[in-house]
């Protein structure tokens, strides 16, 4: 999707002008408009970090250490239903981030499927886009299906969908984001958290799909979908909503029928948070159980590694919680979707946060992968936008290769010495030792 960055920078915008404006509505700023103490800073965060998973980690080495630490996540209002659901499928949940995307893609597969009257990847995948735009309104398995059956044409909203479809290239065209905060003991405080729209609906694909099958199922297989998730890798905390969300998924679509007059098959797969792992999976399943549909990867760059294996086996892959840019246009010979927003929107509502604590300087810590690098060049572009000087956003890049350890002790001595206003990290679950590393080097969040 190509954004519209006057539209979503407008409120940016705005806001870092009174922001700066304010700063010297009597008289010269001060050099530390925030009277903070030196070291002491907002710590702010991304999706991949702020979920109570992270939240333990850190608690492991540095108790509080990321309390009032902020930050922005794709996150539909969740009803207590849909969370009842999924403890009913993984009674041990800690978060339920991105369990509504992880629901909606598997849902929106085995729709697709039945529209088709096929489970024939390349059919299936010619009618996502157009089961979530245009016809009669549904939000659940069941409902949809019957007015399927009812030869009428759908649009599918489910957990995820409610502000707008699919664009031409599968990904979402409006979403909402969750602000997320940090309270005591490193857990995320669920009652300050705000939810603000972003994206266009008026983005959503218009172009008409094939004409929905008709007749004998033109696959008598069954529909087999697997789970392409990190149970291990940098992602591994982030995992267990997103298969309770899958596994959830094919429970409704069974229980309301099926999909072709048949159970959906369910297959647990882990991508490793590496695409050789993701890639070995992919091979696996397809070669072994015939599975046509992967829900993940659960990182872009995972995903980027392994649309290759994709194309090469002519499946389907869905990811719930990709949101790297660099996906929209990804040769993926029609076969990758997404219900997770990509970051531009992210990096808007990023920005927003930030301007709005008054911030004027900030660290970025970033992976340097594809998710990491556009969100974070992205966030610098959004800050500049709104009236911060490019040389007071600082970027600082690291390897993220599976495998490989870090050395965060010479990044977190040079953001103490330039002592920003602000740090946002773009991590996965190494977030706990990058914290570490910054409060040796002196430097704390700052809690209110």
């Amino acid at each position: 999707m190509r954004v519209n960055r006057g539209w979503r920078l407008a409120s940016v915008a705005v806001i870092g002008a009174l922001v700066l404006a304010g700063c010297s509505d009597n008289g010269p700023a001060s050099d530390d408009p925030l009277q903070r103490p030196p070291g002491q800073m907002y710590f702010y965060g991304s999706d991949g970090n702020m979920i109570n998973g992270v939240g333990d980690r850190v608690t492991a080495l540095r108790p509080d250490a990321i309390s009032g630490m902020k930050g922005t996540m794709p996150l539909t209002r969740l009803s207590q239903s849909f969370k009842n659901r999924l403890m009913a499928v993984e009674p041990t949940l800690v978060d339920v981030s991105y369990a509504g995307e992880s629901y909606d893609a598997t849902v929106i597969s085995g729709l697709a499927a039945q529209i088709a009257r096929s489970t024939d990847p390349k059919k299936i995948a010619a009618q996502i886009n157009g089961v979530t735009v245009g016809g009669d309104p549904c939000d659940t398995p069941a409902q949809c299906l019957s007015l399927i059956a009812a030869g009428r044409d759908i649009r599918y909203r489910g957990i995820t969908l409610g502000l707008g479809g699919f664009t031409d290239v599968g990904e979402p065209s409006a979403s909402i984001y969750g602000i997320l905060r940090f309270g005591a003991g490193n857990h995320l405080a669920d009652s300050l958290t705000e939810f603000v729209p972003a994206g266009d609906a008026t983005t959503a694909s218009t172009a008409t799909p094939p004409a929905p099958g008709s007749g004998a199922p033109t696959s008598p297989t069954p529909l087999r979908i697997a789970a392409l998730l990190p149970h291990t890798g940098d992602l591994a905390s982030s995992g267990p909503p997103m298969f309770a969300g899958v596994e959830l998924g094919v429970k409704e679509l069974n229980d309301a029928g099926g999909i072709l007059g048949q159970p959906v098959r369910y297959f647990d797969g882990d991508d490793g948070t590496d695409p050789e792992v993701a890639k070995a999976t992919v091979e696996r399943l397809v070669d072994d159980e015939g599975v046509q549909v992967f829900i993940g990867a659960g990182s872009s760059g995972t995903s980027l590694g392994t649309l290759p294996v994709i194309r090469e086996k002519g499946v389907i892959l869905f990811s719930p919680a990709n949101t790297s840019a660099e996906l929209t246009t990804a040769e993926d010979g029609g076969l990758y979707f997404r219900t997770a927003p990509p970051d531009g929107l992210q990096a808007a509502a990023l920005a927003d946060i930030i301007v709005r604590d008054g911030s004027r300087s900030l660290a970025i810590i970033y992976r340097d992968d594809s998710y990491g690098t556009g969100l974070a060049n992205s966030t610098k572009e959004d800050l500049v936008a709104a009236g911060l000087n490019a040389d007071q956003v600082t970027l600082f890049g690291y390897d993220s290769t599976p495998g490989v350890e870090v050395d965060f002790a010479p990044t977190a001595a040079s953001v103490r010495d330039l002592d920003p206003d602000g740090v946002l990290i773009i991590a996965f679950d190494e977030t706990d030792v990058i914290v570490d590393a910054l409060v040796n080097a002196g430097i704390s969040s700052i809690t209110n």
